[in-house]
């Protein structure tokens, strides 16, 4: 549904009157809708793997990724207990005798704002949590994946009762709509710049946020690593999804030691991947608008017609065009926007291409002499959302995580590191704040309420007034004692 600020404002009501009576707090009540939540998704399986084929061009087996969430839903549903317990903790002599906990509890009415790259699980996955731990979510989905939205909003429809779980559908003036009304917690997945506007529109009530954005992944390739399967893993990582995926290696950071004989495997591997042809593949997906299109076409800027030995130069791929037939989309009528794999080879720290995240299929290529400079590279920039490091030797691991800062760290890998739901996902400084996934985003939807029980049977007078010599001397034992009962 289009909804205009008094709609939104009745809906936010109704949910808030719901989450009052306390239905939602039942441990029974949270995991029937989850598993509603798992079945319908079941149910559905099909017509979201088609949604996200038609709003991004995607092979039938990336666009099972949506479908990826359902873990998530079993993962909480066997949990749940666990995650919901109250948790007892130590107390100390002043409070004596007295019992202390901690509990988690449900914050009230929750938005959860998605991206359009993954539309249908980045919007289900923080969706999970919210459950899980008890709240009620109106959820805006990307108007840049529209079947996948509509889709969502006729899903959820089907299964949840509008005073509980409710799709707010449309563009951004419906997205404006709803940061300017109060929430209890905001989840926003995207880009840095629409996240400062969210940080910024929740600032005046206070509402707490997690934002899940991205940036400049670097890339390392050390000459201790296999280099053809590193070749291969790295082609995988970058170019699924047509490029655009949060945690995508965004350049690559290769010693110029075994610069050559990797740059070999690298050009091998994507071309084993996706063809002599990638337009014409089946398995490589497309760039979801001309918009977008016409922003990484600006990146590459004059780099094609660029091929002086020893300059930056595109040396594989590059190649653009719009409304291309490809057999991924049914339709023929869709228009397709297509961007070939790309490499840069020989890109220096001040090129346009290492200004801002790339998000799409073109893979910058910078050599490094000394790995500490290297380092000191990576460091002078925004911490990433993810960090990858391709090395057998692992004092040159231990050397990259223990110098650097990042959300999440992948060691001889891409891209599985946000699969693995015992690890919580997340960015630090500009690459986001607050984590999910599992038990953190249980955490994330939850308030820790901190409880003391104290007994009547005693009550030691120390503290009251008037005050004496004897009380101060009590007080000062107490409350220096090395005894703390914790």
């Amino acid at each position: 549904m289009t909804a205009s600020s008094p709609k939104i404002r009745q809906l936010l009501q109704r949910q808030r009157d719901f989450f009052a009576t306390g239905q939602t707090r039942d441990l029974q009540f949270r995991r029937a809708q989850l598993r509603r939540l798992r079945d319908v998704i079941l149910a559905y399986e099909e017509r979201i793997v088609a949604a996200a084929k038609a709003d991004l061009g995607r092979p039938t087996l990336e666009a099972y990724f949506e479908i990826a969430v359902v873990k998530e839903v079993q993962l909480a549903l066997k949990q749940l207990a666990k995650w919901a317990k109250p948790r007892r903790v130590g107390t100390s002599i002043e409070v004596f005798p007295a019992q202390a906990w901690v509990q988690p509890e449900p914050l009230g009415v929750v938005l959860i704002i998605g991206p359009w790259n993954y539309p249908f699980q980045l919007m289900v996955s923080p969706l999970v949590g919210a459950i899980a731990a008890g709240n009620c979510a109106m959820l805006k989905p990307a108007e840049d994946a529209p079947q996948t939205s509509a889709l969502l909003a006729a899903l959820v429809a089907e299964i949840f009762a509008p005073d509980y779980i409710t799709v707010v559908e449309g563009a951004k003036e419906v997205g404006q709509a709803l940061l300017a009304e109060r929430f209890d917690h905001i989840f926003f997945t995207g880009g840095a710049a629409v996240g400062r506007l969210v940080l910024a529109a929740a600032a005046p009530h206070l509402t707490p946020v997690t934002l899940e954005l991205g940036g400049k992944s670097p890339c390392i390739v050390d000459r201790s690593a296999r280099l053809d399967l590193a070749a291969k893993r790295i082609a995988w990582g970058k170019f699924i999804n047509g490029g655009q995926t949060c945690v995508a290696p965004d350049y690559l950071l290769v010693d110029r030691s075994i610069k050559a004989e990797f740059m070999t495997h690298l050009l091998g591997a994507i071309e084993q991947l996706y063809g002599s042809d990638p337009a014409v593949s089946q398995d490589f997906g497309r760039i979801v608008n001309e918009r977008h299109l016409d922003r990484l076409e600006s990146l590459l800027g004059d780099l094609a017609n660029c091929s002086t030995a020893g300059s930056r130069s595109i040396v594989l791929g590059g190649q653009i065009a719009v409304g291309k037939k490809a057999p991924l989309v049914a339709n023929d009528k869709d228009k397709l926007c297509y961007l070939a794999p790309t490499v840069v080879d020989e890109v220096t720290w001040d090129d346009s291409l290492m200004a801002e995240e790339i998000f799409g299929p073109i893979l910058p290529v910078l050599s490094y002499e000394d790995l500490g400079e290297a380092i000191a590279e990576i460091n002078r920039r925004p911490k990433p959302l993810a960090l990858y490091i391709f090395a057998q030797d692992q004092s040159v691991q231990q050397q990259v995580v223990a110098s650097t800062a990042s959300g999440g760290v992948c060691i001889n890998d891409t891209i599985v590191q946000f699969s693995l739901l015992s690890l919580p996902f997340g960015g630090v400084g500009q690459s986001g704040m607050g984590s999910s996934h599992g038990r953190a985003g249980f955490d994330t939807f939850s308030h820790y309420r901190s409880l003391l029980k104290r007994s009547m049977w005693l009550d030691i007078d120390w503290r009251y007034a008037p005050y004496s010599a004897d009380k101060l001397q009590k007080m000062r034992r107490i409350l220096t004692s090395r005894w703390f009962g914790g």
